[in-house]
């Protein structure tokens, strides 16, 4: 048989060694792999399928939508996109909003760049992003991402993009011991970008929320004291939630967590907006953002902006995030995890920090080091130990996410509590053989 790899041009790949295995379905947390084995998974394939796999209200939604209509231009009305607008704008109580349907979370990232530029009145006001962030693969994106993969790639400044530290606390860019005050330090940092640009000069900040690909979790001061800073100084900020919305960090819109203190002027979805059964994305803008662009024109547009079939996913997404109660139990689970995977970090001395606990979104930093936190290798390639780990864990019927140094736990939200305490345990056994080394000092 021939191999996909004679066909596609996979993402973030060299060609020639793409080498994955066939899904031909799935149920639950679980994948059904071509040659007859299932796979937990224990990523939610790149942290988006937060209902699993084939929920049976996305199938039915996506059919029934289409025996009604595949698809009507954004020219024109649809129920199904009017209802999820509507409804988005009511869970994230931006009443008065408006919301500008994507594809995904790349082209909502820069399609919110261009409202906020349009709102502010600044036609080519700075962004001010951060460094380690991903925001998406387009020239755009890749500006604003603050990415290894990308960086490279393209002029940020050109792009009118500014990056700042991140509140990475467990290797403070700012030689911050206390995660409080590195987290107030790298939100200083964005103030202090925006004062040196001039304030008339910035029309947004652009941040993830909580974690992303980059593995960071900014001290929880950190997002209020950045929303605080911005609004001072007239700047908008744009809250990154592609990957950490609907349950993921344990509520629908990870900003939440900090009440109407850590409130966005915008926020962008994709991923769970769908629990990924199709492609969708969104921008998310308050009442204050549609008044200033109601009367002005906006020079953007995608074919399949708010694409029926998408919108009824949606829809049905949220009435399974609702009914199930997947939000709360993301919560609950994510602090049972979080406390589980410290335990593990409390016997392999290889764990240099765990971070997360407020759903079910969890990071591991693996180091050679714990003491001088020495990484396993440079950030953001990967140890031979640890691919060792993850081809093992393969083999034993379980898929855990990975970058560089770090192993990411983001199951889907509907995953059996056996299944996820049996990943736990082989994870344990695991780093056990290929990282023998027990820890000797105390965690902090």
């Amino acid at each position: 048989m021939n191999s996909e790899r004679d066909f596609v041009l996979h993402s973030w790949c060299v060609p020639a060694e793409w080498n994955a295995p066939t899904v031909i379905g799935g149920r639950g947390a679980r994948l059904l792999l071509e040659d007859g084995r299932e796979l937990l998974d224990m990523s939610s394939l790149v942290e988006c399928s937060n209902l699993g796999h084939q929920h049976p209200r996305l199938v039915s939604a996506i059919r029934d939508q289409a025996r009604r209509l595949s698809f009507v231009t954004s020219a024109w009305g649809a129920e199904p996109r009017r209802t999820l607008a509507q409804r988005l704008l009511e869970l994230s109580g931006f009443e008065g909003g408006l919301v500008f349907f994507t594809l995904g979370g790349a082209d909502a990232n820069e399609n919110a760049v261009r409202i906020a530029r349009l709102a502010s009145g600044k036609a080519r006001g700075l962004i001010v992003t951060r460094d380690r962030s991903y925001h998406g693969a387009s020239y755009m994106d890749m500006a604003l991402s603050g990415d290894a993969r990308t960086a490279h790639q393209v002029d940020a400044e050109s792009w009118g993009v500014r990056h700042v530290p991140p509140p990475y606390s467990y290797r403070c860019p700012f030689a911050s011991r206390s995660p409080h005050d590195c987290g107030d330090k790298a939100a200083a940092a964005v103030a202090d970008c925006i004062d040196t640009e001039g304030a008339n000069s910035v029309a947004a900040v652009l941040m993830e929320s909580n974690a992303g690909s980059n593995g960071i979790v900014a001290p929880d001061s950190y997002w209020p004291l950045l929303r605080e800073l911005t609004r001072e100084r007239g700047v908008l900020l744009i809250a990154d939630e592609v990957m950490s919305a609907f349950g993921r960090c344990g509520e629908w819109f990870a900003w939440q967590r900090h009440g109407e203190q850590g409130r966005p002027d915008i926020m962008t979805l994709a991923k769970g907006l769908t629990g990924a059964a199709v492609p969708l994305g969104a921008v998310v803008m308050s009442a204050a953002i549609a008044r200033r662009i109601e009367h002005q024109m906006f020079y953007g547009g995608l074919t399949y902006s708010g694409h029926p079939l998408s919108c009824a996913a949606g829809l049905a997404a949220l009435d399974a995030y609702r009914d199930e109660n997947l939000i709360e139990r993301s919560r609950r689970l994510g602090a049972s995890l979080f406390e589980e995977l410290r335990k593990l970090q409390s016997r392999h001395a290889v764990i240099g920090e765990v971070r997360g606990g407020h759903g079910l979104f969890a990071v591991i930093e693996l180091v050679a080091d714990p003491v001088t936190r020495a990484p396993l290798a440079p950030w953001p390639q990967q140890s031979d130990q640890q691919r060792a780990l993850l081809r093992a864990a393969l083999d034993e019927g379980v898929s855990f996410g990975s970058r560089g140094n770090l192993l990411i736990i983001a199951p889907p939200l509907v995953i059996d509590e056996g299944d996820l305490a049996a990943a736990l345990a082989l994870l344990d056994r695991l780093l056990g053989r290929f990282f023998p080394s027990p820890r000797t000092e105390q965690i902090k």
